[in-house]
């Protein structure tokens, strides 16, 4: 992809910059919650200043929707991960299950985390994610399981990455 078909918007980054969310991102928490706080939808619970798997909290608990079913809610991805090429083609069901993996790890420590959806396109097949990080970390992933090409293309405006893989 040259520079010039790159969205409106839309910048090139290097793989090994990292991405300071410098831009407010209207889905994270406004101000402090209550704490304990558990989210109705996914039963992730507000405590210690983050949102973390634990029991449900015992007493009276504050109940808030966390950002990541706030995202799902709204159908409002903060990132998309592109899959495309012969041998994702040939492959793909060994590609989805490491994504899968993948994701599972990292929704184990950080409950914001989340593949939203994957969908077939006539250009390949494309994943939303709940968190710009975990689009991030797919990517790397793939390339460092399969290499091929990897593009990342990050919007400070909207706080929203994208990734190209291809092979």
């Amino acid at each position: 992809m040259n520079h010039s078909s790159h969205p409106p918007g839309f910048q090139l980054i290097r793989r090994d910059r990292l991405l300071q969310e410098a831009v407010h991102d209207s889905y994270k928490t406004k101000g402090k919650l209550h704490e304990p706080t558990l989210c109705p939808d996914c039963g992730a619970v507000f405590h210690a200043g983050h949102w973390q798997w634990s029991a449900k909290p015992k007493g009276e608990t504050h109940q808030a929707c966390c950002p990541a079913c706030h995202r799902v809610r709204d159908r409002f991805p903060a990132g998309y991960v592109s899959l495309d090429g012969d041998f994702f083609a040939a492959h793909e069901q060994e590609v989805l299950q490491l994504i899968h993996h993948h994701e599972a790890r990292e929704k184990a420590e950080h409950p914001l985390q989340r593949i939203m959806d994957i969908e077939k396109t006539e250009h390949g097949t494309v994943i939303t994610t709940t968190d710009i990080h975990l689009a991030r970390g797919i990517g790397d992933a793939l390339h460092h399981a399969y290499q091929g090409g990897l593009e990342f293309h990050y919007n400070p405006e909207q706080n929203l990455l994208r990734v190209n893989w291809t092979r």
